[in-house]
């Protein structure tokens, strides 16, 4: 599979890299790649650094203003105009998507393929990866506009909520049908 996955390029705590670094050995080991936004700095740097040490792929979608801190050697590298390319392409080349801990950016990422699959854009299965407790005020706020009729799809059509990178990448090779 390509797995896309959205996250922070800052540098974090240990209670943050350490889970980001299982589910990227987990990813290398099954043979996948990781489609992500190219950087080479902070918590980017670290799944990419686990995938390629477990043997998977990298793919990376920059952007010019960033370029700068693209990794080199990555298998494949795309350099887009604007962030709003970036997201285009860094969907289009993913099969699913998993939603790390990250800023405004990331949250920007993960808001628009939720709001692409919540009027059937796309199908790619989403998991949430809510690392340390980190996504639990939003994913409250995600079952409040459930629960109060803001969205026209039932929450588990749009996203997997996932507490540790083992239940995240198992849930999207069951969704995408790899053994």
């Amino acid at each position: 599979m390509r797995i896309c996955v959205f996250l922070s390029a800052a540098d974090l705590d240990d209670r943050y890299t350490r889970p980001a670094q299982q589910f990227a050995e987990l990813l290398g080991k099954g043979g996948h790649t990781l489609v992500w936004g190219g950087s080479d700095v902070g918590l980017m740097k670290v799944v990419a650094d686990g995938v390629q040490e477990a043997g998977g792929r990298l793919l990376g979608v920059s952007v010019d203003f960033l370029a700068a801190k693209a990794r080199t050697g990555a298998h494949e590298m795309v350099v887009a105009r604007d962030l709003a390319e970036r997201k285009k392409l860094l969907l289009e080349k993913a099969d699913a998507v998993v939603i790390m801990v990250g800023g405004t950016g990331t949250l920007d990422e993960a808001t628009e393929i939720l709001e692409l699959k919540k009027h059937g854009h796309t199908d790619k299965p989403v998991v949430l990866l809510n690392t340390a407790g980190f996504y639990d005020g939003l994913k409250e706020q995600f079952r409040r506009m459930e629960d109060e009729g803001f969205l026209p799809r039932p929450l588990t059509d749009l996203v997997f909520f996932a507490e540790e990178p083992v239940g995240a990448l198992a849930y999207l090779e069951e969704s995408m049908g790899v053994e």
